[in-house]
C-alpha cells in the first residue's frame, strides 16, 4: 500500500532524487517542454509546480513593493531549483570558440556570482543568463494571472528503446505544441490498406455516376434526327 508516501522514490536515493528533479525542471525552464518516462513526469509536475508559484509570488511582492516577500520567495526558489547558466541560442557557436578566460566573462558577474540577465555588458557581446532569472522574469510573466496549473503531461504514443518505459512530454502551458500532432499514433499498414481500398472505390463509383449522367451515342443521334424531322415539317 502507498499509505503516507509523498512522492515515487524512481529506484534512487534521495540526493540522486533531487539532482535529477533538478535537472529536469532547469531543462523544462530553459526549453520550455522536457521529454522523458511518465513515472519521471509525474514526479516532476508537483516540483515544477512549487517552482512557478514562487517565482510568480516574486512577482507580486516586488510589485507591491514588498522587497522582504521578494528577496524571501527568490531564496527558496534558489534552494530548491539550484543555478544554471544558459546561453542564447544564437550565441552558442561564439561561446564556444572563445577561450576560457573570455567564457568566464561572458559566465560570471565581476563579483563571482552567476546571477545574470543575458544582456550585453561593456565589451561582451552577450552574457550568460541565470535560469532564476529566465523562470522569474519570463515564465512567471506569462503565467503570473493564471491561478494554478502551469504544467501538462501529454503521454508519448513511442516507448523507450531498451526497457520498453512509457514516455511522455512536460509543456508549460502555453508554450506546448497541438496535442494531435504528439499524440496521434502511426497508422498501421492494414489501415493504409484499407484506406486505399476505399479511395479506390470512391473513385470508381465516382466513374460510374459520370458516364450514366452523360447520354450515350444512340441517344444523341435519335436525339438529333428527331430535333431535324421537325424542323422540315415546320418548314
Amino acid at each position: 500500500m502507498r499509505h503516507r508516501i509523498h512522492q515515487r522514490k524512481l529506484n534512487r536515493t534521495s540526493e540522486h532524487r533531487l539532482a535529477l528533479q533538478r535537472n529536469l525542471a532547469q531543462s523544462l525552464i530553459e526549453h520550455g517542454q522536457v521529454r522523458t518516462t511518465l513515472p519521471k513526469a509525474k514526479n516532476l509536475r508537483p516540483f515544477v509546480e512549487k517552482l512557478l508559484t514562487l517565482a510568480v509570488r516574486v512577482r507580486k511582492a516586488a510589485a507591491r513593493q514588498d522587497s522582504a516577500g521578494s528577496l524571501r520567495a527568490r531564496r527558496q526558489i534558489h534552494k530548491l531549483l539550484g543555478e544554471r547558466s544558459l546561453i542564447p541560442k544564437e550565441h552558442r557557436e561564439d561561446y564556444w570558440g572563445m577561450s576560457d578566460a573570455a567564457r568566464n566573462k561572458a559566465m560570471r558577474m565581476p563579483s563571482g556570482r552567476r546571477h545574470r540577465t543575458g544582456e550585453p555588458k561593456g565589451k561582451l557581446a552577450f552574457t550568460a543568463e541565470s535560469v532564476t532569472h529566465r523562470l522569474v522574469e519570463t515564465v512567471a510573466a506569462k503565467l503570473e494571472e493564471r491561478p494554478g496549473g502551469y504544467t501538462r503531461i501529454v503521454r508519448l504514443p513511442d516507448r523507450r528503446v531498451g526497457d520498453n518505459a512509457p514516455l511522455a512530454l512536460v509543456q508549460l502551458v502555453g508554450e506546448e505544441e497541438a496535442p494531435s500532432s504528439l499524440t496521434k499514433p502511426l497508422r498501421s499498414a492494414r489501415k493504409r490498406r484499407a484506406d486505399a481500398r476505399y479511395k479506390l472505390a470512391v473513385k470508381l463509383t465516382k466513374g460510374k455516376s459520370v458516364r450514366s449522367a452523360a447520354p450515350t451515342a444512340k441517344e444523341a443521334t435519335t436525339e438529333g434526327g428527331t430535333e431535324g424531322h421537325t424542323d422540315t415539317q415546320d418548314t
